[in-house]
């Protein structure tokens, strides 16, 4: 297949990661002198460019306050049944960490109640809580969704988007609907399938965690959450009598109602260090000569996972070389390639979230505090991984069947010789798992260009490399391994990156406004603001 002309340089996006991924950035963890340097670099290479500062005050930066914690040495925590306490080892049996701005968390005896998978969801006629009390309790929940298992003949069946995760499915949203039920503390069972990555990827954060500083008033989070590994969750429950996989097919229905586990309580007694941080989105812009009021975005996150416990080779820094330094070169590269052209009509801005590996937190705070007004955002267009093994016949879409930016990514896809292929792993929830989600959950249209979604059609070994590609890369997920490397083949992450800049252009210069499709659950709240559209 021959390769169209592409303005996004291989080379260059190799050059971007090579310096972001070193050791020098010290795995760009939020708070961390790491950070200081990629928020000093991103900005001198906007300014470079010739970009215009797009960030608070003049600035390239918006502050989002963070409270950082770390959960301490010695964490003890146990089960207790029937008077016999079962030890619960970190990040061996279990893996917690709070968002409390607290020096210590402290739990006895607490009741556990086992919440199927804990969704509420009165437009699909579910309820797995039917009013059960958990104040002061901990909360176990099942992870995905109520049909991830489910047989073609379950009652359940297509009631979540089978295969699909929906926002149910995914963890942020039960720790929040656990947190306001009034839970102490909140604990998912680990099934790799339905998470979509191993244990390992789990307990990489090593018992760190942060979260927005909230408003005064705001509902409390939580006092613990965390995973449970399957084996000791299966053996918990074993001690009170019950069998996962019996609960886990009572879960599936409807009539389901929680199981509080008989004569167990739960303890913990975890020093946490907890800090307040000021961590920075970083934003530039290309001001658009006709209609500077209406922005298309352009957005990464610049976060990693800092310095941790040596691999097996001895290495410390988790420098997220494809996740999302790669992503984060392909936004420069957009800005490069829009700098040197002909001004666009309508703003065009670029960003760099901070602690999207931390729950989409920079993203967050944006959507919160936006700079510039959602409702005259014409796209959020966000970059999370991309493949490193060469052109590819085909483009992942994320979240098939949400909006109207499919259309804009076929036809681009088609401008390169290209197909478009559905997420072969909608499972993983993807679409609900990059900074992105942030905009959309605001109505914002949004596309998400990720290759976790399924192996691509690689031109050199199709399908079967690309899952091998895929597999391999899934091993260093959130690992020191995700590192730089001179062997990339990055010329089909620069088709990727060459399909935002088509579609950019193309809406840049346009008064269209993408929609999202009836079906999506984030069409009424874009509908609400049409009037400021016309």
């Amino acid at each position: 297949m021959a390769e169209p002309a592409n303005p996004i340089d291989p080379a260059r996006l190799s050059a971007i990661v090579r310096t972001l991924a070193s050791e020098e950035f010290e795995g760009r963890a939020p708070g961390t002198a790491g950070e200081t340097k990629t928020i000093d670099y991103l900005s001198r290479q906007f300014a470079a460019l010739g970009l215009e500062p797009g960030g608070e005050n003049g600035g390239w930066t918006q502050t989002v306050p963070l409270v950082r914690t770390q959960i301490g040495a010695p964490a003890a925590m146990r089960a207790t049944q029937g008077g016999k306490a079962r030890r619960l080892v970190q990040s061996r049996d279990i893996y917690v960490s709070t968002v409390r701005n607290v020096d210590r968390v402290a739990i006895r005896n607490a009741p556990i109640v086992f919440v199927g998978y804990g969704v509420t969801a009165p437009e699909r006629k579910w309820d797995d809580f039917k009013g059960a009390d958990l104040k002061g309790k901990i909360a176990l929940f099942l992870v995905n969704d109520p049909d991830f298992e489910a047989a073609p003949t379950d009652p359940v069946a297509g009631r979540f988007g089978g295969r699909t995760m929906t926002y149910y499915g995914r963890w942020t949203y039960k720790y929040e609907e656990a947190a306001r039920r009034g839970a102490i503390g909140a604990l998912i069972v680990h099934e790799a399938a339905g998470a979509g990555y191993g244990w390992d990827t789990v307990i990489a954060p090593g018992g760190g965690n942060y979260d927005i500083v909230r408003a005064p008033g705001a509902p409390e989070r939580a006092a613990l959450q965390g995973w449970l590994d399957r084996t000791a969750a299966a053996d918990l429950l074993r001690g009170a009598g019950l069998d996962l996989e019996t609960l886990k097919a009572q879960a599936r229905r409807a009539d389901f109602r929680p199981v509080e586990l008989k004569a167990t309580r739960f303890t913990a007694d975890l020093p946490v260090t907890a800090s307040r941080i000021d961590s920075h989105n970083v934003l530039a812009k290309l001001p658009g000569t006709k209609h500077p009021d209406e922005t298309i975005m352009f957005a990464g996150h610049w976060d990693a996972y800092g310095i941790g416990k040596p691999d097996a080779q001895g290495r410390t820094v988790r420098a997220g070389a494809n996740d999302d330094a790669l992503g984060l070169a392909g936004v420069l590269e957009l800005a490069r390639v829009f700098a040197a052209g002909p001004r666009p009509e309508r703003t065009l801005v670029f960003a760099a979230w901070t602690a999207e590996e931390r729950g989409l937190l920079g993203s967050e705070a944006y959507g919160e505090k936006p700079l510039y007004p959602l409702e005259k955002t014409v796209a959020n267009l966000t970059l999370d991984v991309l493949q490193t093994a060469g052109p590819a016949r085909d483009v992942i879409l994320i979240g098939k069947g949400q909006g109207r930016l499919e259309d804009d990514l076929a036809r681009a896809a088609a401008a390169q010789g290209r197909t478009v292929s559905p997420e072969a792993l909608p499972e993983r929830g993807l679409f609900y798992r990059a900074d992105h989600f942030s905009l959309a959950r605001r109505g914002v249209p949004v596309l998400l260009l990720m290759a976790l979604g399924g192996g691509a059609d690689l031109v050199e070994g199709g399908r079967a490399a690309g899952d091998k590609w895929l597999a391999d890369y899934m091993a260093c997920y959130h690992q020191p391994c995700d590192a730089w490397s001179p062997d990339w083949d990055l010329r089909g992450a620069a088709a990727d990156v060459a399909l935002f800049h088509s579609i950019a252009s193309d809406l840049a210069n346009s008064r269209r406004w993408p929609d999202w499709h009836e079906s999506s659950e984030f069409r009424a709240i874009r509908n609400a603001t049409a009037t400021k559209r016309q």
